[in-house]
């Protein structure tokens, strides 16, 4: 549409990892390979199969060798880098989605694994909801040990969001309205499913997209299950 901010990307990859590096993996956590692609190759190929090739991205500061490899692997990304250990994936949403130019973005987690045509899908799809809305993806696929849980109605629109079980769960991909990119948070939130929970008790819109199967990379038994989904994808 003529006028209309182009969406751009942020990648939160700023988790030490101790898990996977409990399970014998030893790089940083965005270097995992799953089925030989390190995992934030595989989301920042998700970005560019939906078209978006300007990207913000945070790294600990145990990562910096992550700004080197990825700048060698895609030469022609337009990234801007945040270097910081953050104390939570909380602190590091806001750091990414702060307001920093209009529009809306389209905000990953590194550690969600999903086929680079589902996530251009959700995309498309995501976009077309209400500008003034927030998207979470949601996937039916509980491979999280603790999941935020999800029920929408029948347009979509989420219905419920927390409690102990429901539909679906929160796939760590996140289309962010202008608006809540503007708002500051409370001081005493600590985490991103609390903050996602204070927008939507506070009356800001949220949609839910489903996605069938993305898997949230945090155990070498996550690292399996999506590889085994990606075999699947391509048998």
């Amino acid at each position: 549409m003529t006028g209309t901010v182009p969406l751009t990307g942020g990648i939160i990859a700023a988790g030490l990892g101790t898990r996977l590096r409990g399970d014998g993996f030893a790089v940083a956590k965005p270097l995992v390979p799953v089925a030989g692609v390190p995992l934030i190759a595989g989301v920042i190929e998700n970005f560019l199969a939906a078209d978006i090739h300007s990207l913000r991205i945070i790294v600990n500061e145990e990562e910096r060798d992550c700004v080197r490899w990825v700048s060698e692997r895609f030469p022609e990304l337009d990234a801007e880098w945040i270097v910081r250990t953050t104390a939570s994936s909380f602190e590091s949403f806001v750091a990414v989605a702060g307001a920093h130019g209009g529009g809306r973005m389209l905000v990953s987690t590194v550690d969600a694994w999903c086929r680079p045509s589902d996530f251009a899908r959700f995309v498309t799809q995501a976009s077309r909801r209400p500008s003034e809305a927030s998207v979470l993806a949601v996937t039916p696929l509980v491979a999280d040990e603790n999941p935020l849980w999800v029920d929408l109605d029948e347009t979509g629109r989420v219905a419920a969001l927390g409690g102990r079980s429901g539909r679906f769960v929160t796939a760590g991909m996140y289309l962010v309205s202008e608006d809540v990119r503007k708002i500051a948070p409370p001081a005493e939130l600590g985490r991103l499913r609390e903050y996602l929970a204070w927008l939507w008790r506070r009356g800001e819109p949220f949609y839910g997209e489903v996605i069938e199967a993305v898997v949230d990379v945090d155990r070498a038994q996550d690292v399996a299950l999506a590889e085994s989904l990606a075999r699947a994808g391509t048998s």
